[in-house]
């Protein structure tokens, strides 16, 4: 046989192995990787090449080695399910690095990282200063999670008392000109309000790269030709948010008004708007 076509065939049977026994390992081999996980993506890869490549040598020892290799990593990540001290050693422990604003700078230099480096790890979390840190911990793959403190973290409804419903996800009805009938069904909507919604914004069908219907049943679309401009038609969804955020500043004047007299009035106008987009929430999410 000629080398040309025993590299070849060792390749597609490197291939074939290697994707199978890469899947045995599972995803977290691609997301996750720990120290080990590292290690073993390497030599794997090494040897997968070295089967390709070696012709001198025997090609079902490389086998050997990586179908090992492959059942070494698949028992140490069993033992890590069973065993937390496993776990702990094998992949080691989170480590703090902020507390209470106050960087730990012994924590640092056990993980061998700078006080320039922590900035920058912050920065990727659009945290800017440390002190408004409350708890900063580095991960076992490496990667720094933040807790701001309750002073620095951004307003959100729950914050004012505000419960607010689920939002469903958007769905796309519209795929290179073709009209997706299971999403479709999916928001309660069929092919004639396509239709319709199309000729509101002067767009024909065959033109619709994507189309995606949201949670308030308002279409989106992106052509084709990318020089026509469409308008986005979403009156009705833009009047509800609108509302809601006139309600959510009416409860937060409330709560931070120091007087009375002022901290009722605010109150009972939220309740009554509240009561005004309950009654008009039929009209501007379909």
């Amino acid at each position: 046989m000629p080398e040309w076509v025993e590299v070849i065939t060792r390749t597609l049977t490197a291939i074939v192995v290697l994707f199978a026994l890469t899947r045995l390992l599972g995803k977290r081999q691609i997301s996750q990787l720990s120290f080990f996980e590292y290690i073993t993506g390497i030599t794997i890869g090494d040897l997968a090449a070295t089967i390709s490549l070696d012709v001198e040598g025997t090609w079902y020892l490389g086998l050997i080695s990586l179908s090992v290799w492959v059942l070494i990593s698949l028992g140490i990540e069993f033992l890590q399910l069973k065993s937390k001290k496993a776990r702990d050693f094998i992949d080691s422990k989170s480590t703090v690095l902020i507390k209470d604003g106050k960087i730990l700078e012994d924590n640092l230099k056990k993980e061998r990282l700078t006080n320039e480096e922590l900035l920058e790890q912050l920065r990727g979390k659009d945290v800017f200063k440390a002190a408004e840190v409350e708890f900063a911990v580095m991960e076992p793959n490496g990667d720094v999670n933040v807790l701001l403190k309750k002073e620095n973290q951004p307003l959100a409804p729950t914050h004012l008392g505000i419960k607010v419903g689920p939002e469903s996800e958007p769905q796309t009805v519209i795929l290179d000109g073709k009209i997706m009938d299971e999403p479709l069904a999916t928001r309660g909507l069929n092919r004639r309000w396509i239709n319709t919604e199309l000729e509101k914004i002067g767009v024909s069908l065959d033109n619709v790269y994507v189309g995606q219907v949201d949670a308030y049943d308002q279409l989106y679309v992106d052509l084709f030709d990318d020089k026509l401009k469409v308008p986005e038609p979403q009156p009705k969804a833009v009047l509800y948010a609108e509302l809601k955020k006139c309600q959510a500043d009416l409860e937060m004047f409330g709560l931070s008004s120091n007087r009375q007299d002022a901290k009722t009035l605010y109150e009972n106008c939220s309740k009554q708007l509240e009561q005004v987009i309950s009654d008009v929430k039929p009209l501007l999410t379909r």
